[in-house]
């Protein structure tokens, strides 16, 4: 009979080679390549289609275009410096040595977490870098010199978010040190985009008075198809964070998508019964809070605490930016377009608040590999260990106190150093125009059978500026029927 306990060989297909050496694992680098993908194309185009739609008619290109350098410039200093000072040797507590990720005999090293190479988690990491700048691009919409955001996107990201990332994710940082939660970057992404987004647009300046009262979006459909690519490309967002294709990733999605639809629900409904229409702008500002509120608490929470939390992000940022927004003279002084401090720091912190709450101490077990030092305060209560769990609202609070601060401080300079050298605002004239003043091009340059049209008398070329509303003959209502 044969010894059933000799060893089994390896199928051909899994065997050891040079190209996949014994310590990496073929199926999780697979899905952290597809996540990381994933997470891309929610920057590309996913917010490019986003903003473009969203915005009015004569910012569409540059809306776009802005998210689209951003998405280059990051990438390009992100392996040439910016993964070392957020992954690499320590220089401070809060950051990390500059250096190159270029190197094959770095890239193909294993990766400081997960079973698959450097390569790959540069990758993903870098592309969570590029969407927390195209973030901060919402807040700033609609009159930023083009040039001015050629520098700040570089200067962020080398003394700003690496500051973040170091401290919170990098296993020596010192948050990350003394226990903080983040399980995906309500901290190190939406927190700091948010607050940044919103100090940037400080200094920036505001729109013109005229597009600050109305700013109608330019294609809604075109918008819906930027957030639909934006919400399901947070599948990778949420669930490559463990690192591995375990329970732990499938939990992370699930928690993702139920959170989200919980909070757009409950967006819509607030619309209804205050505004008696459901509006879909609305409806997708609650799909972005809901899967911001979730992002720092995905993998370790379980489904019912996603769906609490849905409820608050859908009705905690609604309040904060409809009805405190409204009355608050800082709020309403400082123009931020897309909203992104509502959506994004507001419920980041609101995510980074109920992680602590809810953090379960066994599923932080599998993520974090320690039962005892990660326990959500109610669970703290639940198993008479209160001070653990107080001790983790603590380090909770404490990481949204050091976001703020890192965020306010560095963008605030950052800005200033700008605008030694460049305006941070367009011109006036600049601003009446939008693309074609700053890109010479336009987003829609035809009309009706595909004639250009010939009504502006701009120095820049021969065409309409205004929104198509402006342009339409007026509608004169007889009886019941509108007649042109």
């Amino acid at each position: 009979m044969a010894n059933v306990n000799a060893t089994v060989p390896f199928p051909s297909n899994l065997l050891p080679n040079e190209g996949s050496p014994e310590w990496m694992s073929k199926a999780d680098n697979a899905w952290q390549l597809i996540a990381a993908t994933l997470v891309g194309l929610q920057s590309v185009p996913g917010l490019i289609i986003l903003y473009g739609g969203a915005v009015k008619k004569k910012w569409a290109v540059n809306s776009a275009f802005m998210s689209l350098y951003a998405f280059a410039c990051v990438f390009f200093c992100w392996v040439v410096w910016g993964y070392r000072m957020s992954f690499g040797d320590q220089l401070l507590p809060f950051w990390g040595k500059p250096a190159m990720s270029l190197e094959q005999a770095y890239l193909f090293k294993p990766a400081f977490l997960g079973l698959f190479p450097n390569a790959t988690m540069v990758y993903f990491q870098c592309v969570f870098a590029a969407i927390t700048l195209i973030l901060i691009a919402g807040a700033l919409l609609g009159r930023m010199n083009f040039y001015a955001w050629m520098l700040f996107v570089p200067l962020w990201l080398t003394f700003s978010y690496t500051f973040t990332a170091y401290s919170i994710w990098s296993p020596a940082g010192f948050l990350s040190t003394m226990g903080i939660i983040d399980y995906s970057g309500g901290y190190v992404i939406h927190l700091s985009s948010g607050v940044a987004g919103f100090t940037a647009a400080f200094w920036v300046g505001p729109r013109l008075n005229k597009d600050r009262e109305r700013f109608p979006p330019n294609n809604i459909l075109l918008m819906l198809a930027g957030a639909g690519m934006l919400w399901m490309g947070w599948t990778g967002f949420n669930g490559g964070d463990p690192y591995s294709v375990g329970l732990d990733a499938s939990l992370a999605v699930l928690n993702t998508h139920a959170c989200t639809a919980t909070s757009l629900l409950t967006w819509v409904i607030l619309d209804v019964i205050f505004f008696r229409k459901p509006s879909v702008i609305g409806a997708v500002q609650g799909m972005i809070t809901g899967l911001v509120c979730i992002t720092p608490a995905a993998g370790v929470v379980q489904g019912w605490a996603a769906l609490i939390m849905g409820v608050l992000s859908g009705s905690i940022p609604w309040v904060t930016m409809m009805v405190i927004h409204k009355r608050s003279k800082l709020l309403q002084k400082v123009d931020d377009t897309m909203a992104v401090f509502h959506t994004h720091a507001i419920a980041g912190t609101l995510g980074g608040l109920l992680t602590g709450l809810f953090a379960n101490p066994k599923l932080n077990k599998i993520f974090y590999g320690n039962y005892l030092k990660y326990v959500g305060l109610f669970y703290g209560l639940h198993d008479k260990r209160p001070m653990v769990g107080f001790r983790q609202m603590g380090v909770q609070i404490l990481g949204i106190l050091f976001v703020i601060v890192v965020n306010v401080i560095s963008t605030s300079l950052i800005c200033l150093f700008i605008r030694l050298f460049v305006p941070l605002r367009m011109s006036e004239e600049d601003m009446e125009i939008g693309d074609e003043a700053a890109h010479g091009e336009e987003a829609y340059a035809i009309w009706g059978q595909g004639d250009k049209l010939e009504n502006s008398s701009s120095k820049y070329g021969s065409s309409l500026y205004d929104d198509v509303e402006a342009a339409a003959p007026k509608k004169k209502r007889c009886g019941t029927v509108e007649m042109i």
